[in-house]
């Protein structure tokens, strides 16, 4: 197993699963908001994120969590495995507004140094994850449906099923 594809809503544990299985297997793990921002919640251009993502994509061994669903074909057309992340919205409802303020000033590892959780913004998140629970998840299976045959596909839905999946990997 070289290249890993994570994907799942805001708050489904994503980078999380991305780090723990980094740990596991020695992957290098690749977080799409490093490429999304920049330092200071500066987004990078729709070229640039793609360029970058391409990039990431065509190296041998990766652990690549997270969206820009622009890409999504082509590291599912390289990947051995794509883990779906589906959780409740109200678990990563919570788990989001509990990161932003546990968080709060702090840069996370999954994201550029200078972006630092914020409250400001909070409301506007919420909103976006609540309008798209249903459309992304629908993506997500769309995409899973794609899925060459000899890629993997797994589904994750409760922290137990997150724990088994994690202890199948050594470390």
């Amino acid at each position: 197993m070289n290249r890993i594809m994570i994907i799942g809503q805001p708050g489904s544990g994503k980078s999380t699963v991305a780090r723990q299985l980094g740990e596991r297997t020695g992957l290098p793990v690749i977080h799409i908001d490093k490429i999304h921002w920049q330092s200071g919640w500066v987004e990078r251009s729709k070229a640039k994120k793609m360029r970058l993502c391409l990039e990431a994509e065509q190296k041998d061994q990766w652990i690549f969590e997270g969206g820009h669903s622009a890409t999504w074909p082509t590291r599912l057309a390289r990947a051995d495995m794509l883990v779906c992340l589906e959780r409740s919205v109200f678990l990563r409802l919570w788990r989001v507004v509990l990161r932003a303020v546990t968080g709060l000033g702090q840069t996370r590892p999954d994201m550029p140094e200078g972006c630092p959780e914020r409250l400001r913004l909070l409301p506007e998140f919420i909103g976006y994850i609540w309008k798209t629970r249903n459309s992304a998840r629908a993506k997500m299976r769309k995409l899973a449906a794609q899925a060459p045959t000899a890629c993997q596909v797994v589904y994750l839905r409760s922290d137990e099923e997150v724990a088994a999946f994690l202890d199948a990997f050594s470390r």
